[in-house]
Parts: C-alpha cells; sequence; structure tokens
C-alpha cells in the first residue's frame, strides 16, 4: 500500500535536541524570532488581582493551512512515540478548515511501518497533534485554547491541551502543564494536572470532578501560571488551584519558572480508557478554534 504520509512533511528540519516524556518525544532548546506585528488577542482582559493582560501569542486558523511559524507537527518518524499509533504530518490528521485545527485519530486501509527513532513497527492507526516548541514559549501568564473534543462517549480516544518545558533546565524533576485531558471513557468531564515531583505535601495536583456538559462543543479551557499558584479555568469556571511544593534540591517557584511551550494532540486512549478496535468509532476529530496566550 502505499503508507499514510508520515514523509509528507511541513518542510521544517528540527535543529533541536528531544526529550522523552511518556512515549511522546518532543522538541527543546531552540527559540523563534520573527519581526511579525505584535499579536492581538481581541479586546481588553483585566486580571482577577488588578491590571490588564498583555497579548503575546493568537491564531484564530482562519487561513487555509497550519501556520508553520507557530506550529510543528508531531511526527513518530522525527520523535518516537506510543506504538498504538503513528503520528504523522498528513492533511487527513493535521487539517485548517472553515477556521478551526482539526486533528484526527484514524486508520488506515492496511497496515503499515511506523518509522521511529526508538524502533521502527507496524500499526494501522495514524494521530494528528502540534507543538508550539522551537516556535513559541513563555513563563508565566495565561494560556487559553477554545475546543472541542470527539463526540464518543465509549472508551478508546483520549485529547489532550498541555505544556511542555522549552529548557527542561531541572531535568528528571522538571515539570509538565496538562491544561485539559479528555478521556471519552469518563466523557462528562475534563481533566487539568500538574506533574512533577512534589515533597509529600501536594494533595491538589488534579481533579477529576470538573463536570463539562457537552464537551463535544466549544469550551474555553485556560490556566493562569504565576510563580505562586496555577489556576485553571473552564469556560472561565475554577476547576484547580495547585500551589506545587517541589521535592528537594528544588525550590518554590522550581521547577515552573521556565519557559513552557503549547502542545495539542489526539490520539488512541490507554489504561482503563483503553482503545477498543470493536467499539470506538474512528475517525474522531478535535477541534481548536483558536489558541491564546497573554503575559
Amino acid at each position: 500500500m502505499t503508507r499514510p504520509s508520515p514523509r509528507r512533511s511541513s518542510s521544517i528540519v528540527l535543529a533541536a535536541a528531544a526529550v522523552l516524556l511518556g512515549g511522546l518525544l518532543v522538541p527543546v532548546g531552540l527559540t523563534a524570532s520573527s519581526a511579525a506585528p505584535p499579536p492581538d488577542c481581541g479586546g481588553v482582559l483585566s486580571k482577577s488581582t488588578g491590571g490588564v493582560w498583555k497579548c503575546t501569542f493568537v491564531d484564530h486558523f482562519s487561513g487555509q493551512s497550519v501556520d508553520t511559524e507557530k506550529w510543528i507537527a508531531l511526527e513518530t518518524r522525527r520523535t518516537g512515540g506510543r506504538k498504538e499509533e503513528c503520528r504523522v504530518d498528513s492533511p487527513h490528521n493535521i487539517a485548517v478548515a472553515d477556521g478551526t485545527l482539526r486533528l484526527t485519530v484514524r486508520e488506515e486501509a492496511e497496515p503499515f511501518v511506523c518509522e521511529s527513532p526508538t524502533g521502527d513497527y507496524t500499526t494501522r492507526y495514524t494521530a494528528g497533534g502540534v507543538t508550539s516548541a522551537t516556535r513559541f514559549s513563555q513563563t508565566y501568564g495565561r494560556f487559553e485554547i477554545r475546543a472541542k473534543f470527539p463526540s464518543a462517549k465509549v472508551q478508546g480516544l483520549h485529547s489532550a491541551l498541555w505544556m511542555w518545558p522549552q529548557e527542561r533546565r531541572y531535568g528528571d524533576l522538571s515539570g509538565e502543564i496538562d491544561i485539559a485531558e479528555f478521556r471519552t471513557l469518563g466523557h462528562d468531564r475534563v481533566v487539568p494536572t500538574v506533574h512533577y515531583r512534589d515533597d509529600g505535601t501536594d494533595a491538589n495536583k488534579t481533579n477529576w470532578w470538573c463536570y463539562v456538559e457537552n464537551a463535544d462543543q466549544f469550551h474555553t479551557y485556560a490556566v493562569e501560571w504565576t510563580p505562586e499558584t496555577m489556576t485553571f479555568l473552564y469556560d472561565g469556571q475554577v476547576c484547580l488551584v495547585n500551589r506545587w511544593s517541589p521535592a528537594a534540591p528544588l525550590k518554590r517557584p522550581q521547577p515552573f519558572d521556565e519557559p513552557y511551550f503549547l502542545i495539542m494532540n489526539q490520539s488512541l486512549g490507554e489504561y482503563l480508557n483503553a482503545f477498543d478496535p470493536a467499539i470506538t468509532p474512528l475517525p474522531a476529530t478535535m477541534e481548536i478554534d483558536y489558541v491564546k496566550v497573554w503575559r
């Protein structure tokens, strides 16, 4: 068969190092420069603590294709990843249409060999995801994504809107910020999580009880990140407030005091939400209406 487009790339050559996180390698280490005009997030957004937010990044996906000045496709052939699927840069998996970014996981007509730096493997599933690594990263601020998740009501699909450190200064002690994760097994809720090695006192890293009615319709998912707290808001309602407390030798605000970039990906599920080809509907698509970041 003609293999589904792992070699159809956006012609971006990553000149960065890579880091493996839970089966997903993401590029790190570069900062892009741009002479573009200042971004406009639209209107004035006031801070709850006083003053206003300053827009630093925005994408409304109003064009005909992904803006490669802002996003890089996640590709297994470059970075490795979970062997249940193959992340590819293909218009069947990553597309912009009618004002939204569409990230799709799908079944191909026949099995194919997925190239991976951690070892090639055979699969018949392809998945779509993008990252702002090497294009945009920021320390602290408000990060907001308006998205809708797949409509499936059975196990097997996983959508993720999250952040990862550009430089990963603290190695294995570095953190991860999950703005919103959606699993179709628990389709009535969306979950934020702050991942890091704590000192044993942080019992508030996540919240599995943030119910979102009709998550297959557009909602806003945001985190307001300061040197003291991360506040996760879904449709403007507080879902989680975390005041992290790192294990030694780190001290607050470490490890969350360095630039983080954005990742958005649609995948097959795993663990209790494991993909089941007998019942999980494919193709399945997460749509992104906009991404906005303020400082």
